[in-house]
């Protein structure tokens, strides 16, 4: 497991800015993983998030889209996300409120039948 900076090893003059980089996005998609079985996260002009949407829009599953930006903008806004969750690219994918990754894990999950993902179910 990927060690953690623990919260004794950040100098208290900086304990704010740490813990509080664009907090807002990571509230907005906490209450989107709260409130939706499936979620992604992602970015305008990344193939990646483009086949995810289409692969459960064909699958007949319903999902939460966020964009943040693109390659060249909104950077700050998608890296307080990696920060939080702990996965470097895009999308990030949730299901059932939980992180499964990316496009590549979707779709071993998607052909995985003992899946126990109950939002991975066709409507």
């Amino acid at each position: 497991m990927r060690p953690l900076l623990g919260h004794d090893a950040i100098h208290p003059d900086i304990d704010r800015t740490v813990s509080t980089y664009y907090s807002d996005i990571v509230q907005e998609v906490s209450e989107a993983i709260g409130a939706n079985g499936v979620v992604i996260v992602g970015m305008k002009h990344n193939p990646f998030v483009k086949k995810a949407r289409k692969t459960l829009q064909e699958a007949g599953i319903e999902f939460k889209y966020l964009e943040y930006g693109s390659y060249t903008s909104q950077w700050h806004k998608r890296l307080s996300l990696k920060m939080w969750s702990g996965w470097a690219t895009f999308p990030m994918i949730f299901v059932d409120q939980t992180l499964i990754g990316g496009y590549n894990e979707l779709q071993a999950l998607l052909k995985n039948p003992d899946a126990k993902l109950t939002s991975l179910t066709r409507v």
